[in-house]
């Protein structure tokens, strides 16, 4: 399965425990996320994910922030796309 995975600076460790943990499983993950913990604005993450979902080039898209509500909301502009939170 092919999943893009995004995230700000208040989901690094999470993102960095989930990508590795859905690798293991044999999927395609592709991140579109900080590796630091430096202030991001987290729609400039978002948006690509959000995208290829959209647009069907990825199966799944996976957003980390601080509470889930900022990328949820930003990732449900794009058409063909419900995010909710987890």
């Amino acid at each position: 399965m092919k999943i893009a995975i995004g995230n700000d600076h208040a989901g690094t460790e999470y993102k960095h425990a989930i990508n590795t943990h859905l690798k293991e499983q044999g999927h395609e993950v592709t991140n579109f996320g900080t590796d630091t913990e430096d202030s991001v604005d987290y729609p400039d993450f978002v948006h690509p994910v959000a995208e290829l979902v959209s647009k069907g080039t990825v199966d799944f898209g996976v957003l980390i922030c601080g509470s889930g509500n900022g990328v949820s909301m930003t990732a449900n502009k794009h058409q063909k796309v419900r995010a909710a939170l987890c």
